[in-house]
């Protein structure tokens, strides 16, 4: 049990690093059964389904290298993130033959992990005004081997899945306790009235 919610934690954290290029990664690293074991997408063409994910896939790569290419995908990713996470982490899930009511409980949980992720992103994107080069190859780099670290060494996708939330909750924390600072620093800073003398 334990394998199984890591792997599913670490394909949840690469949905919300990336929407498309994850999913595509599963379809294609499941062979030529593609997507019929992925929710969702099993409903759906795998023609359609592959056109559509290489698209954006490409979109997701080349676009967040420019300012306002990473500004659309925020939008974006902030709203189909929590989806992604879900899909990926009960594809991972329905793969390894866990429990139905496992199933549901572990999309609950990607989707807010992915979802947790993308806001912290989002949030050092308008703190820092963009994000610097490095740190968008890192996203891409991370996503591909988060979803290969889930089939392959789930214990590892997990741990760095569970390293991301850490991340997650410290930056909000340290933001949290910035933000408080900036708020009581021109009072604090403001100059006490001496008492008037008194008068003869």
């Amino acid at each position: 049990m334990t394998i199984e919610l890591l792997a599913a934690l670490a394909a949840s954290a690469a949905g919300g690093l990336r929407i498309a290029l994850p999913l595509l990664l599963i379809g294609l690293l499941q062979g030529a059964s593609l997507w019929s074991q992925v929710p969702l997408l099993s409903a759906l063409s795998p023609q359609v389904v592959l056109g559509v994910l290489v698209s954006w896939s490409l979109f997701e790569l080349f676009a967040s290298k420019r300012l306002l290419g990473l500004r659309i995908l925020q939008v974006v990713q902030l709203a189909f993130s929590p989806v992604a996470g879900a899909v990926m982490g009960m594809a991972i899930a329905t793969a390894m033959e866990i429990a139905p009511w496992m199933l549901m409980l572990l999309g609950i949980i990607g989707g807010l992990l992915a979802l947790v992720l993308q806001l912290v992103q989002v949030g050092w994107f308008f703190r820092l005004r963009g994000l610097p080069l490095w740190a968008i190859f890192a996203q891409d780099a991370l996503c591909i081997f988060l979803v290969l670290f889930a089939f392959d060494a789930p214990t590892h996708g997990g741990l760095i899945a569970l390293m991301l939330l850490w991340l997650a909750i410290r930056s909000s924390k340290e933001w949290y306790l910035s933000y408080h600072r900036q708020a009581g620093g021109p009072r604090s800073r403001r100059p006490s009235r001496s008492p008037a003398p008194e008068e003869d």
